[in-house]
């Protein structure tokens, strides 16, 4: 049989010859081990803390270093830069061009001082030609006076079966219709009213014009009221109403009423009058 050459047993080592070696303490080579590993732990720690307490600068200065620029990586790697101390990238290589702010775009607004007589910008006050306003020559409150259209001046204003019409002036009854006397405003004193001559009053009512009885009512003075203001034709006048101001006397089909009158009105001329001589 082979000769065993088996490690002795150690529990008989006077026997065999064998003896443990004492020389070194048991576990030698694992305490070198942790006693390096915790050297080098100190060493990294202690790095760390020394970079850490350098100024913002110099580390900023040392990560660039370490940074390649586009040029030098040749667009094919992606490099990361140290964060500067305000908490952005500093721009390296191409990117730096593109740093610098570009002006604005839109300039600031003009303070141009605002037109005289305006309420509010870009609105103006002053006076149109279409707009009303004080005729040149008020009529004489009391006279006699019939009333002409402009645009039809062989027509004059006619009471007919209480309205009021366009009509060519006939026999003396229909001329005595066309006659009405000019008194001052029945609501406001600075304009007109008109009278005929068996004592009605010209009002408008449903907007339509018509001769009826004053009732003494302030609905009544109000309707029975009309401005004077600027027509826009030579020796004419415009009748606005008191209490619709944006409204003013006009012919349509030869039937006197009360329609809008503003700066985009056409047939300005049905709404312009001239006040004649009496015809009664």
């Amino acid at each position: 049989m082979p000769e065993d050459k088996s490690r002795p047993s150690q529990e008989q080592p006077w026997e065999n010859g064998w003896a443990p070696d004492t020389s070194r303490a048991p576990g030698t080579r694992r305490l070198w081990f942790a006693g390096g590993l915790a050297v080098a732990t100190v060493l990294a720690c202690v790095t760390a803390i020394a970079l850490n307490d350098r100024p913002v600068d110099e580390k900023s200065e040392a990560g660039r270093q370490q940074t390649l620029s586009d040029d030098e990586t040749a667009g094919g790697l992606i490099s990361f830069a140290t964060p500067s101390g305000s908490g952005s990238p500093t721009p390296t290589g191409k990117q730096h061009l593109s740093a610098s702010p570009s002006p604005s775009a839109s300039p600031e607004p003009s303070s141009s001082p605002r037109p005289q007589g305006s309420s509010s910008p870009g609105v103006s006050t002053a006076p149109s030609a279409h707009a009303p306003g004080k005729p040149s020559k008020p009529p004489a409150y009391g006279d006699e006076r019939s009333v002409q259209a402009v645009n039809y001046p062989d027509r004059y204003w006619h009471v007919s079966d209480s309205l009021v019409k366009l009509d060519a002036p006939r026999g003396s009854e229909s001329r005595e219709d066309s006659t009405f006397h000019v008194v001052t405003g029945l609501y406001d004193g600075s304009c007109v009213s008109f009278s005929t001559h068996d004592g009605r009053y010209l009002r408008h009512r449903n907007f339509i014009l018509r001769a009826e009885y004053n009732d003494g009512s302030s609905l009544f003075r109000q309707d029975a009221t009309f401005c004077p203001g600027y027509s826009g034709y030579s020796g004419a006048v415009l009748f606005q109403s008191v209490n619709y101001p944006n409204y003013a006397l006009r012919h349509k089909d030869f039937q006197l009423r009360l329609d809008p009158y503003g700066y985009n009105t056409t047939n300005r001329t049905d709404f312009a009058f001239r006040l004649a001589g009496p015809l009664g």
